[in-house]
């Protein structure tokens, strides 16, 4: 298994405060995820700036591109372009069509991002997932991974509950990053799907993402130190 990864979410109000919270862990070995919020306000400029703070940051763009593959594939392209962003993320609703297609898009990029596809958001429990996708999450996100492995994607987004499950019918390679993680235990906010490390562990995460327990603290850095303690 590779060593786990944490990424860092950017959900700050505003770009100044992200980048300081990012002075503060510059030296750490990180991803920093930035989001929509972040990049719709703040936009390319923002991705330079965080390389500026450490060229060796690696940045994952949270855009959850889902549209007709064409419209996905296009997107896909100019993200790739930046030579800023080492990863990106789908929709795996959007079809194995839309995934393909945007693989096949941007294969030749230089120094191409990884790229890896929701199934099924942290924030739904399984009677809201079921209302939407008529199936309960643990099957349903299973199949969306499948899907998202034969498109030729590096990965999913999944809650630590599924990636196990995931891994087994995909592959040990086969990338899983986990949202919602509460590292220690804290206040899980209006996610419904947590976990610790401890369990990630368990569960074979390759990428821990952590928010509010970081830029919410006293001493971000402390916490930052702590996670990558027990990682």
């Amino acid at each position: 298994m590779r060593d786990m990864k944490l990424c860092i979410s950017l959900d700050l109000p505003s770009a100044k405060e992200n980048l300081a919270l990012v002075e503060q862990i510059k030296d750490d070995d990180v991803w920093l995820k930035v989001g929509l919020r972040s990049f719709i306000r703040d936009g390319k400029t923002f991705l330079e700036e965080l390389k500026a703070i450490n060229p060796n940051f690696k940045i994952f763009l949270d855009l959850k591109l889902y549209d007709i593959p064409n419209t996905m594939a296009d997107a896909a392209e100019e993200i790739a372009s930046f030579g800023l962003v080492d990863m990106f993320n789908v929709h795996a609703s959007a079809g194995k069509r839309a995934m393909s297609e945007v693989m096949e898009r941007i294969k030749d990029v230089p120094n191409k991002p990884l790229v890896i596809a929701v199934t099924a958001l942290t924030s739904f429990d399984n009677d809201e997932f079921k209302a939407v996708y008529n199936e309960d999450i643990s099957s349903k996100a299973t199949k969306l991974a499948v899907d998202t492995y034969e498109s030729g994607v590096d990965g999913v987004v999944c809650s630590a509950f599924e990636s196990l499950d995931i891994k087994k019918n995909t592959s040990d390679e086969f990338i899983t990053l986990c949202p919602g993680i509460r590292p220690f235990g804290e206040e899980s906010g209006d996610q419904k799907r947590v976990a610790d490390i401890a369990f990630s562990k368990e569960n074979l995460v390759d990428f821990i993402v952590v928010g509010r327990p970081i830029y919410k603290s006293e001493n971000p850095k402390e916490v930052v130190n702590n996670i990558l303690k027990n990682i």
